[in-house]
C-alpha cells in the first residue's frame, strides 16, 4: 500500500468504509495518523476498531482535524457532512487528494488523469495497456480497479493512470497531473450539481490543478469541452495544450476491441496521452491491436451462426449509446432501463444502422414511441425475452447489441449485473440451439 510520513501524527475523520474508505484507513493508519472512523454497517465498524476510534463524524468535535475523508459516493450537495465540514473549517477530501499529498514521498513517477462523461474506463484501460506493453511500470486506479492507496508504490519511472469521476475531482485540491485528459462533457449526474454548467466546471477543475509545464489534452468538440479548452488557452498558464477532436488516424480495422466512432476518439486521445509520455508510434500501434477491452464496454460476448453478440451495458445514457450504434452496419438493438432523459437525440444519426429495436425496463414504452417512426420495435420488458427475439431475427453478418442508453437500477443492481444478465441470456439461447431444445428462440 501507499504510505507517507506527511500523514504521521495528524488526525483524520473517515466517513464510509467501503473499498476506498477502507484503503484510506489502512494507508493512514500505516502512516501513523490518528483516526476517527464511521460506517452505517456495524460489521465494518467492528472490523477497524483496533485501528480507529469509532464515532460518527456528524456527532463529533472535529476541531484540530486535518481533514474529513469521504467516499465519492457521498452527495456533497445534500449530505450534512458538507455543512459540518464548512462550519468547523475542516477540509472535505477523498482518497485521490491523499494520494496527491503522498506523492513527494514516492519514487519518481508520472500521473495521468482521465475524466469525461463517456469513455473514461475504456480510455484509462487502453492507456494503461499501451504503457505496460511498452515496458513502463504502471497501475490503473481511481474510478477503476483497486483503490490507489491500496496499490504498491511504483518504482522509478512508473506511471499512475487514474480514471477520475467528477465526484472524485470535487474531493481533490492538489492533484498535479503530468497529463490531464478531458474526453467529453454531456449532461449526466445532474442530481449532484446545480445544473449542467456546474457539472462541466467540476470536470474542468482537473486542469486548474496542473503544473504549467504539463500537458492538457481535449478530445471532443462538444460545447462544454470547447469552453474548457478555450478558457485554459486564454489563461496562458499551461504551456502544452493538445486538441485531438479533429485528429484522424488509420488502422482502426486492426483494433478489434476498439470499434465505432467513439472508440476511435478514445484511441486518438490515448495515443496523444502516451506520446506525451514518450511512447513511439511503433509501440502504441502494436498495443492497440492487442487491447482486449473491458467487460460491459463494447464487449464481444459470443459469435454464433455468424451473428455477433456485443455487451455495451456501460452505455448508461444516449450520448454513450449513439456512437456504439455507429460501430456496426446492421444492429439488433436492445435498449431500456431507468431513463436519464426523455429523448434519444444522440442516437438518431445512427438509426440507419438499426435493423430492429427491442425495448426493456421502465423506459420501454417511452423508447418504443420515440423509435416507432424510424425502426421496427418490439416491446420485450425483460432481458431474456429481448435476447431471444433479437437472436430469432438476426442473420449472419448482423450484430445483437445491448446498449441500453439508460441506468440499470429499475431491474438490476448496477450495469455489471445487467451485462452479466445479457451474457447469461446469450449463452442460454446458444445452448438451447446446440442441444436442440430451443422453442423458437433461434431460427435460421
Amino acid at each position: 500500500m501507499i504510505i507517507s510520513p506527511v500523514f504521521a501524527g495528524k488526525r483524520y475523520a473517515i466517513l464510509g468504509l467501503a473499498r476506498s474508505g477502507m484503503a484510506v484507513l489502512e494507508s493512514l493508519h500505516a502512516s501513523g495518523a490518528k483516526l476517527l472512523a464511521w460506517d452505517n454497517r456495524e460489521e465494518l465498524r467492528e472490523s477497524v476498531a483496533d485501528k480507529a476510534h469509532i464515532a460518527d463524524p456528524l456527532k463529533s468535535d472535529l476541531t484540530g482535524y486535518e481533514a474529513i475523508v469521504v467516499s465519492p459516493g457521498v452527495p456533497l450537495n445534500s449530505h450534512p457532512i458538507a455543512q459540518k465540514a464548512k462550519a468547523e473549517g475542516v477540509p472535505l477530501i477523498g482518497d485521490i487528494e491523499l494520494f496527491a499529498q503522498a506523492r513527494p514521498a514516492l519514487p519518481s513517477h508520472r500521473v495521468v488523469g482521465i475524466t469525461g462523461t463517456n469513455g473514461k474506463s475504456t480510455t484509462t484501460a487502453l492507456i494503461h495497456h499501451i504503457l505496460a506493453s511498452a515496458g513502463v511500470p504502471t497501475v490503473m486506479s481511481g474510478n477503476i480497479g483497486v483503490p490507489v492507496l491500496s496499490q504498491e508504490p511504483l518504482p522509478d519511472g512508473g506511471a499512475y493512470v487514474l480514471e477520475l469521476s467528477s465526484y472524485q475531482i470535487d474531493l481533490t485540491n492538489s492533484l498535479d497531473c503530468d497529463v490531464a485528459l478531458l474526453l467529453n462533457i454531456s449532461p449526466d449526474h445532474l442530481d449532484r450539481y446545480d445544473g449542467f454548467d456546474s457539472y462541466a466546471a467540476s470536470k474542468a477543475r482537473l486542469f486548474d490543478m496542473m503544473g504549467t509545464d504539463h500537458t492538457a489534452i481535449f478530445a471532443s468538440n462538444d460545447e462544454k469541452s470547447r469552453l474548457a479548452l478555450h478558457g485554459l488557452c486564454d489563461l496562458g498558464r499551461v504551456q502544452n495544450i493538445v486538441d485531438t477532436s479533429s485528429v484522424e488516424i488509420s488502422g482502426q480495422p486492426d483494433w478489434p476491441s476498439l470499434q465505432g466512432p467513439h472508440n476511435l476518439q478514445n484511441a486518438v486521445a490515448a495515443i496523444a496521452t502516451v506520446e506525451a509520455l514518450g511512447i513511439t508510434e511503433a509501440q502504441w500501434r502494436s498495443a492497440l491491436a492487442t487491447f482486449s477491452g473491458l467487460p460491459h464496454r463494447m464487449e464481444r460476448v459470443a459469435e454464433f451462426h455468424g451473428v455477433l453478440f456485443v455487451n455495451d451495458s456501460k452505455a448508461t445514457n444516449p450520448a454513450s449509446t449513439g456512437p456504439a450504434l455507429g460501430a456496426y452496419p446492421k444492429i439488433h438493438w436492445i435498449l431500456g432501463g431507468l431513463p436519464k432523459s426523455d429523448n434519444l437525440t444522440e442516437c438518431e444519426p445512427f438509426y440507419k444502422n438499426v435493423v430492429r429495436a427491442y425495448t426493456i425496463g421502465e423506459a420501454g414504452p417511452l423508447f418504443g414511441k420515440l423509435l416507432a417512426d424510424h425502426v421496427p420495435v418490439e416491446s420485450c420488458e425483460m432481458m431474456l425475452t429481448a435476447v431471444q427475439r433479437a437472436a430469432s431475427y438476426a442473420r449472419p453478418g448482423e450484430v445483437v447489441l445491448l446498449s441500453p442508453a439508460c441506468a440499470s437500477f429499475d431491474q438490476f443492481r448496477d450495469f455489471e449485473a445487467r451485462g452479466n444478465c445479457f451474457r447469461s441470456a446469450v449463452n442460454s439461447v446458444i445452448e438451447r440451439d446446440l442441444t436442440g431444445t430451443a422453442s423458437g428462440e433461434v431460427q435460421r
